[in-house]
């Protein structure tokens, strides 16, 4: 067990070379949003763009595409015909990672279309919502999940996926059981966010607020680790990075707008990956 911590994240942060092109920096891949919950898809775009990563591609229903060009566009559009995810990007080779769940729903065509997903892509994913409800409603999902790909539940989507528990330590075996079965990470969101690995690892985090509990905070998570991976950052170390990272944006946040008022979308600009100073003021955004 060990507390993430600005040091501990110093230490993980990779070097941008002063020579480097936007090829090296990875290319990853959202599947994300539906009719009517566009938004979740611009907050994990936004905060893609915010990971260092050189490409991020955003696959989303035809009809809610204009918000996302106008909100972000250094990110390039794959357009689904429907109104929800129901068929997979053609050449999913050229991604580096794929992040997978915010906003997407659970319609029957969308469930084969993350099925077929999960069968043509075997890079490590991020996947988050309605992606692991999926997940939890189809059990024969599972064995699929490419190994070393994070999921990102919250309480009650582990509880579907992981089983049910009555104390922290049975809470705790549930998902390392989950972990080490299909050798995947596990980000337990919520006070002192923990994550999991198939090693039994438990990484506890020390930033974050009660501000952050507010609808999208988990869009712009999954956002940030797709980013990571696709970067190139192991996926432990772009779970232990993107959660400090997010939780610090958080707390710069309620600097200026207090815990109350601040909302997801806050988050965004105080994202900021810097090898020499990760405890950075809102003073430097003025």
């Amino acid at each position: 067990m060990q507390i993430i911590d600005k040091n501990f994240v110093q230490s993980l942060l990779l070097e941008r070379k002063k020579e480097a092109h936007k090829g090296d920096f990875g290319h990853t891949l959202l599947v994300c949003g539906s009719k009517g919950m566009a938004g979740a898809a611009v907050l994990a775009t936004q905060a893609a763009l915010r990971s260092g990563c050189g490409l991020v591609t955003t696959h989303i229903a035809e009809n809610e595409r204009f918000i996302l060009q106008i909100k972000c566009p250094s990110a390039m559009i794959s357009c689904d015909k429907n109104e929800f995810f129901s068929e997979i990007p053609q050449n999913l080779e050229k991604y580096s990672s794929v992040g997978i769940g915010c906003g997407l729903g659970q319609n029957p065509q969308t469930q084969k279309a993350f099925w077929e997903l999960l069968q043509n892509f075997q890079k490590p994913m991020v996947i988050d919502a309605d992606a692991l409800n999926i997940l939890a409603q189809n059990p024969d999902f599972q064995q699929f999940i490419p190994r070393n790909s994070i999921l990102t539940p919250h309480l009650g989507e582990l509880r579907r996926l992981a089983g049910d528990w009555t104390n922290e330590a049975k809470l705790g075996q549930n998902v390392q059981f989950f972990t080490q079965k299909y050798g995947v990470i596990m980000i337990v969101k919520g006070f002192q966010t923990r994550i999991f690995t198939p090693e039994n690892e438990i990484f506890i985090n020390s930033t974050g607020n009660a501000g952050m509990a507010k609808g999208g905070s988990g869009d712009v998570l999954t956002g940030l680790l797709s980013g990571l991976l696709a970067r190139g950052y192991e996926p432990k170390n772009a779970a232990i990075a993107g959660v400090f990272f997010h939780s610090l944006a958080g707390d710069c946040a309620a600097e200026i707008f207090g815990q109350e008022s601040m909302n997801s979308s806050d988050l965004i600009d105080f994202i900021c990956l810097n090898r020499k100073d990760t405890k950075f003021s809102h003073k430097k955004h003025k």
